[in-house]
């Protein structure tokens, strides 16, 4: 069996694809939110989480958290992040800021070694190791503006957001143009 075409890149791509289109429908309410308090927070806590939940799935789904230490991992990382968001929330927006920046390293980095595990098996995964490169340098930047002066916003969060969409969209539709050149190569 083919690596684009086996039922493991097939889940990845679905996964993939998914990830991506949650990201532009958070991206989306973050924009028209205009700043409303409730909702806006209620946003920042729902970002991690489901990051949490993504990772767990997707753990499972390639082998259990045993065999996805990186995984497992940014499980436990997103999970404290998320309890780390709601007592920001109830503290500044420096603080959701600073939150949201360390976790973007922490995350960054073990989404990065996740691709470098993964290259073998299913192809396509230079995009997720430059997407985590990119997250812990993005996460740098966000934890040097909470320390800065200007009132940071969810707007703050939404580029961030944006490349990660970006990533795992360009990853779903390699592994796809993949299964489909492979595919076709067989007859």
């Amino acid at each position: 069996m083919q690596i684009g075409t086996s039922p493991q890149a097939q889940w990845l791509r679905s996964y993939y694809f998914a990830r991506a289109f949650f990201s532009l429908a958070w991206i989306t309410v973050a924009i028209l939110s205009g700043g409303q308090l409730a909702l806006a927070s209620a946003l920042l806590v729902i970002y991690p989480a489901w990051d949490a939940v993504a990772n767990l799935v997707d753990a499972r789904s390639n082998g259990g958290l045993k065999a996805n230490p990186s995984q497992t991992l940014n499980v436990v990382v997103s999970t404290m992040t998320t309890i780390a968001v709601i007592l920001a929330v109830m503290k500044s927006n420096y603080a959701i800021l600073a939150v949201f920046g360390v976790w973007a390293v922490l995350s960054g980095l073990l989404q990065l070694y996740t691709g470098v595990r993964r290259w073998r098996s299913y192809g396509a995964q230079w995009v997720m190791i430059l997407s985590g490169g990119q997250s812990t340098l993005a996460g740098g930047f966000m934890i040097t503006q909470a320390l800065g002066t200007a009132q940071p916003t969810i707007l703050d969060i939404v580029p961030y957001a944006g490349f990660g969409a970006f990533y795992f969209l360009l990853s779903a539709i390699w592994l796809t143009v993949t299964a489909y050149r492979q595919a076709n190569a067989k007859g």
